[in-house]
């Protein structure tokens, strides 16, 4: 079997998100079948997306990868305008095709590759759905295609040339249950094949934490965060909250950051940036942190998540994700916040509870070893290329509508679409759902202590309000705040164990790391009484399409023609 890996960019020195996330799997699936990878020459630039990289036929880890031209550098000011046009305003179907041709990588001639190659492979796996290669690349080979959507709740997913997409290919590779759910409440594509998978890491089998600290003089406990240093990715919040945090502590924790710094970082004795780090020295920086801090708003899958609970080390959280607090409250193995109080109190938990971080490393670390080693990843990759080559494919992709139905302004704002969509972490119906399979060993239960040490008076500190509100990142604007919670859990009186300020803790009642999609429980804010509701599909809220109609959006019908289908990006 032949396999085709198609991304945006590609390069061993390429860290973090769906390029990664490609690689691991290109390599992995390398095993199993032939694996070819095409892609753009872009390289490290992914602003403008120019060509750093030769052309042609090169080669990664073992990997034969083909690099095709980007034919346009993207202009900022010209994405902006039509992000601000398709996601804010009524807009068309062309419109929204401009936003995808000026969003980039854009290359003709990877797609001619594509179409001209289609013999040559016997599946195309397809990463990201927002983007280009993707977008007319799944179009041009449907029967062949094989989408891993990388999806966030964001406005792109909104826009309505998606849908057709996500219900024309052959199969979705899901990063979480939460994803799974957006893209289906969004095009009603449950009859496609798909499945959750996520993504394994490569962890080196030895880490030392004593050797991080000999290398780079650190000596205190401290907490880590890992990644771009990005005020979208909630860096600045995450330093607002830190600084308050510290003020009222005499020998509190501090914070090392790991990663390129894309904001200004505050000259602070407790937060130490120690810049971008080789794998090795990443991997020891976390084995010396006695937690992971995970303050972004949107994600379609943490990998340093994964590779903290692969390690054994507890993770907090922005429950403003619910892709990171379902994966806590699934693992047992991470405390979320979702505004001051709440961070102050956890990250206290776990400073002064050393059972309680414990408890969570190792829940974390069974829940990584069950559902993202790799051999569990390499099956389900290879169970879904084996039985969809004993399939004949049933659907085709729909086709694009006309030259004057693409200039209709009829379409939504996108950001509208995307709040209608299912939010919260996943929860398995109640009625007809079949039990979760438990976690073969056995784990501590985790209780939550309030911090045992002495604490002085904090000063009541307010946030400078929610930059989800007001910020947009280089790719789409972020959706408004979904919610707040105000309402405090009382003491579990029955059990004689105090819960975190803020309500925010894992199960108690468990011990044992929740299994993959085990629907947890949790009190409404402010009510002792627990909710029970499913919103692992759509309510109903989001398109529906059924024979003979047309498609729906937000309930408001609309004639046929107005949403795209098939194509290859004619305008």
């Amino acid at each position: 079997m032949k396999v085709a890996v198609v991304v945006q960019r590609y390069g061993a020195d390429i860290n973090g998100g769906a390029e990664q996330h490609a690689r691991y799997v290109a390599e992995h699936l390398a095993t199993h079948a032939q694996v070819e990878v095409l892609t753009t020459c872009a390289h490290r630039d992914y602003i403008s997306w120019k060509n750093e990289l030769p052309e042609g036929k090169d080669a990664v880890n073992g990997i034969t990868v083909l690099r095709f031209p980007v034919a346009v550098e993207r202009d900022p000011i010209d994405f902006a305008k039509w992000s601000g046009k398709v996601f804010t305003e009524t807009h068309s179907l062309r419109d929204e095709l401009a936003w995808l041709d000026a969003e980039g990588p854009t290359s003709p001639a990877l797609i001619d590759y594509i179409k001209a190659h289609e013999a040559d492979y016997d599946f195309f796996i397809f990463f990201s759905f927002r983007y280009h290669q993707s977008f007319h690349g799944a179009r041009a080979v449907a029967a062949k295609a094989i989408l891993v959507p990388t999806a966030e709740r964001d406005g792109a997913l909104g826009l309505g040339i998606f849908p057709p997409v996500f219900r024309g290919v052959r199969a979705l590779m899901y990063n979480s249950f939460e994803e799974r759910a957006l893209i289906q409440g969004v095009s009603n594509n449950q009859s496609v094949p798909g499945v959750v998978v996520g993504i394994g890491s490569e962890i080196p089998e030895r880490s030392n934490g004593g050797r991080f600290r000999q290398k780079f003089d650190r000596r205190e406990r401290f907490a880590i965060y890992v990644g771009r240093i990005d005020e979208n990715k909630g860096c600045v919040e995450l330093f607002e909250f830190f600084e308050h945090y510290s003020a009222a502590l005499v020998d509190g924790m501090h914070l090392v950051l790991v990663g390129t710094p894309h904001v200004e970082i505050p000259n602070h004795p407790r937060i130490h940036h120690l810049g971008f780090l080789a794998d090795q020295d990443k991997y020891d920086a976390v084995a010396a942190a006695e937690l992971l801090i995970m303050p972004s708003y949107l994600e379609s899958l943490s990998m340093v998540a994964l590779e903290a609970w692969a390690m054994g080390k507890p993770v907090l959280a922005n429950a403003k994700c619910d892709v990171l607090q379902g994966q806590c409250l699934r693992s047992n193995a991470g405390l979320f916040y979702e505004n001051f109080q709440e961070f102050a109190e956890t990250l206290r938990a776990i400073d002064a509870g050393p059972s309680l971080q414990a408890a969570l490393g190792r829940n974390g670390r069974a829940f990584f070893e069950r559902h993202y080693s790799w051999p569990v990843i390499e099956k389900k990759y290879v169970d879904m290329l084996e039985q969809l080559s004993k399939e004949t494919p049933s659907r085709s992709m729909e086709a694009m509508p006309g030259w004057f139905a693409r200039r209709r302004r009829t379409l939504p704002p996108a950001d509208s679409v995307v709040k209608q969509l299912p939010a919260g972490p996943y929860r398995e119906p109640a009625a007809g759902s079949r039990p979760s399979t438990a976690v073969n060993r056995p784990a501590p239960v985790v209780s939550q202590p309030e911090a045992s040490r002495p604490q002085p008076e904090r000063p009541q500190f307010q946030p400078r309000g929610d930059r989800r509100d007001d910020q947009r990142d280089q790719r789409s604007r972020r959706p408004n705040q979904r919610r707040s919670n105000d309402g405090r859990k009382p003491v579990d009186s029955a059990q004689g164990k105090p819960r975190l300020e803020g309500g925010r803790s894992v199960d108690p009642a468990q011990g044992k790391p929740k299994a993959e999609g085990e629907r947890p429980r949790q009190d409404a804010p402010g009510s002792s009484k627990p909710v029970d509701s499913a919103q692992g599909k759509p309510d109903g809220r989001g398109r529906d399409r059924g024979p003979g109609q047309g498609y729906r959006r937000g309930g408001r019908p609309q004639r046929r023609g107005r949403r795209p289908g098939g194509g290859g990006g004619a305008k």
